[in-house]
């Protein structure tokens, strides 16, 4: 038989596709990013080349301030600080959230109730949770200090915020107990994602519970496990609110993180102009270790 041939048209009232819809679309985004993030950016670098008080004219000064900051040992000890404190926290967020996730994954009728009490805590703020904190470990009239008092264990209550060890010790617990249900639920979406057949297979095939863990689960996690690092390191690196409210930056001014001195410079000293040249190194300090975290976590990531 002879072809049919087609014969229908394109109906002439519908809308031609418009290259400025998309632009209408990420538009919203767009200028969230550019009045929130790229504007007070641009503005920070300009004023980083600057002597810029609080009162009084401003003076360029040129890159003086980035000079100023390979002499200035305050910012180095600050420095030093943060980068403890980023790889304690970090690995104990890690070693709580990653059990806790395997937990809520496994098919209990209650892993839906288990997962919304370990998230909690992530909604209360930084600021809010240092306070709470702080009451729970006052010496005189703390919840703590009653229970143990009143169990006999002790006759005057510890003051762990008076002295260093102590008092990171117990930033990093009210960290831990803040956060890890945040990471938890990034793990365990990496977990969910596992398809149940492969590691069925696996179980089939002789592999043991830690070979699974360790040559399925783990691989397969790699892109949560980015993210969650990657999240954690640079949140660790940008701690502010425990460090003033808690300790506020002592004992000793030991526990001044990077923030904190960025902090002082700018708002207690007034010096901004320098402040803002602390802010872009901190910047570019954060831009470099995240590239870092990539490169080193994906090494391997094609191979078999």
């Amino acid at each position: 038989g002879k072809p049919t041939q087609n014969t229908k048209q394109p109906i002439s009232g519908d809308p031609e596709p418009k290259g400025w819809l998309g632009l209408v679309f990420i538009m919203p985004g767009f200028l969230f990013i550019l009045v929130l993030f790229l504007v007070p950016l641009a503005m920070t670098i300009w004023m980083s080349f600057y002597n810029w008080p609080l009162l009084g004219r401003k003076k360029f000064i040129g890159l003086s301030n980035y000079i100023e900051l390979a002499g200035d040992m305050q910012l180095w000890h600050s420095l030093g600080f943060t980068i403890l404190y980023t790889l304690l926290v970090t690995s104990a967020i890690f070693v709580v959230a990653f059990p806790l996730a395997l937990l809520v994954d496994r098919p209990l009728r209650s892993a839906g109730f288990l997962r919304t009490i370990y998230f909690m805590p992530v909604v209360i703020g930084f600021g809010a949770a240092s306070t709470l904190w702080m009451w729970l470990l006052n010496p005189d009239s703390g919840v703590f200090a009653q229970v143990l008092r009143g169990i006999g264990l002790i006759n005057s209550a510890p003051r762990p915020l008076e002295s260093f060890w102590p008092a990171l010790g117990v930033i990093i617990l009210m960290v831990v107990w803040k956060t890890s249900g945040f990471t938890m639920v990034i793990l365990l979406t990496g977990l969910q994602s596992i398809s149940s057949d492969v590691i069925e297979a696996a179980r089939i095939d002789g592999a043991s519970v830690f070979s699974r863990f360790r040559r399925i689960t783990l691989p397969l996690m790699r892109n949560s496990l980015v993210l969650a690092l990657v999240l954690n390191v640079t949140s660790s690196m940008l701690a502010f609110d425990q460090f003033y409210i808690m300790t506020s930056g002592g004992p000793q001014n030991r526990m001044i993180s990077v923030v904190y001195y960025i902090f002082n410079q700018s708002f207690v000293s007034f010096n901004l102009g320098y402040g803002a040249a602390l802010s872009i190194a901190l910047l570019v300090i954060l831009v470099a270790i995240s590239i870092v975290q990539l490169w080193l976590l994906r090494i391997g990531e094609d191979q078999p």
